[in-house]
């Protein structure tokens, strides 16, 4: 774990590597993933069936080795504690909900030269989920990729999810039914993401292709972007806690472990004006991570990826928060709203001290599948417009054309381009 101090000589040099560091790339994945797309696309079913076997110990043979079927799922959601049940319920009514409001809406006007002008919005035909099954299997995962396709109106989506020696987890086929899916694939890995993208026997092809997992789905969708549209490349989980004095060091605490227990490449970091604050903070992070089921994850993430930085003015966090540009931003301090206006690139910011990372993961109605390592500079969290696309359209009457035509036509001219200017002067005429 690194401590650093704004007023350190070598500051600038070690926050700057901590803000270039990659901890989601690696050659030997990227040529790994290669060769599994290359035999999944030429092989198909029987590559998957292999594939499947060597990485997951699950064999392939009758059709229930391959699906899941939607009375499975429903005897998984019906046999729920009813807390459980109630919580996933919760959870899927308010994702809904806030997704709702992300619809788009269609334009169709006008103008002063008698051009109509427009576009219209089109679900895609066909998502592809992936629904990570290996080291963690996330019904919120299920969910929060699933209900925004809904939402867009996508008639087709196919999940994809491991299960390891043909382990399935209950809570997933829980939200599956919950979220209405019908399709769900026992494959996982870059294979899964190859069998959605190009197609098998068994297994159709999508047109988008989103949710979390590991650098060889990752890597995975990177490498079939264009084939397919993805959401996103997302690497590990950051966590970015703002957090003056008079916050509970044991609450912080928990805030930076939440994303540490991820993986042992995720990043937690701290910036605090407070240093005895800080210590505290330290001091927990060794004491919970002892007691957690996960703590080998957990505390291999803080020793070698932790960070805490201290400042002498919590508003000097601001420049250093957009710099890391982090997946997750929490501001628990006394007047966070200073803070959030000046924060520019998150992938989500929780505002208050009684505003933890771990609420947006499951309940609060955002999406939890957001931009990691840096990409916040640019990129979004998941949502309905990943699942639609949009088409513009012009019409143009001959009074509309004879008001820009011939500029459009000047300017073909002026690009040399003779067939373009021909196809308006000719009606010109």
């Amino acid at each position: 774990m690194q401590w650093l101090n704004i007023n350190d000589a070598g500051f600038e040099g070690a926050f700057r590597k901590i803000v270039n560091d990659r901890r989601d790339g690696d050659a030997n994945v990227t040529r790994q993933v290669d060769t599994i797309l290359s035999d999944v696309r030429a092989r198909g079913d029987a590559a998957l069936s292999e594939l499947t076997a060597r990485f997951d110990n699950h064999t392939l043979s009758s059709d229930t080795d391959w699906a899941i079927s939607a009375e499975e799922c429903k005897a998984a959601f019906d046999g729920l504690d009813a807390d459980l049940r109630d919580a996933l319920t919760l959870a899927a009514t308010r994702i809904r909900t806030y997704h709702e409001a992300q619809l788009p809406e269609d334009r169709d006007y006008t103008d002063a030269d008698g051009v109509r002008l427009g576009a219209r919005w089109h679900p895609v035909d066909a998502a592809g989920l992936y629904v990570p099954g290996g080291r963690a299997a996330y019904p919120s995962s299920l969910l929060m990729n699933a209900i925004p396709a809904k939402v867009a109106g996508v008639k087709r989506l196919a999940v994809v999810t491991p299960t390891p020696k043909g382990v399935v987890n209950p809570l997933v086929l829980a939200a599956a039914h919950l979220a209405g899916i019908s399709e769900i694939w026992r494959v996982g890995g870059a294979q899964a993401v190859g069998a959605l993208a190009y197609g098998t026997e068994r297994i159709k092809r999508v047109d988008v292709i989103t949710g979390p997992g590991n650098a060889w789905v990752a890597e995975a969708k990177r490498q079939l972007y264009g084939v397919v549209g993805i959401d996103m490349v997302a690497g590990p989980s950051e966590i970015l806690v703002i957090a003056d004095g008079q916050n509970n060091p044991e609450w912080i605490a928990a805030d930076l472990l939440s994303q540490a227990e991820h993986d042992p490449n995720a990043q937690s970091i701290l910036i605090t004006d407070d240093a005895g604050f800080a210590r505290q903070v330290e001091d927990q992070v060794d004491v919970q991570s002892a007691m957690l089921a996960t703590k080998n994850v957990a505390q291999k993430s803080w020793q070698d990826h932790g960070v805490i930085i201290q400042v002498d003015d919590i508003a000097q966090s601001i420049d250093l928060a957009n710099d890391l540009a982090a997946e997750h931003v929490e501001l628990a301090v006394d007047n966070p709203q200073p803070l959030f206006d000046g924060i520019r690139h998150a992938g989500s910011i929780f505002i208050g001290r009684y505003a933890p990372e771990a609420v947006g993961d499951y309940v609060a109605g955002p999406n939890h599948v957001l931009p990691t390592g840096r990409r916040a500079r640019f990129a979004s969290g998941l949502s309905v417009l990943d699942f639609m696309k949009r088409s513009s359209f012009i019409e143009l009457d001959e009074a509309a054309l004879k008001a820009i035509g011939p500029a459009a036509a000047t300017l073909a001219h002026a690009e040399g381009l003779p067939a373009h200017a021909i196809s308006i002067e000719s009606r010109l005429k």
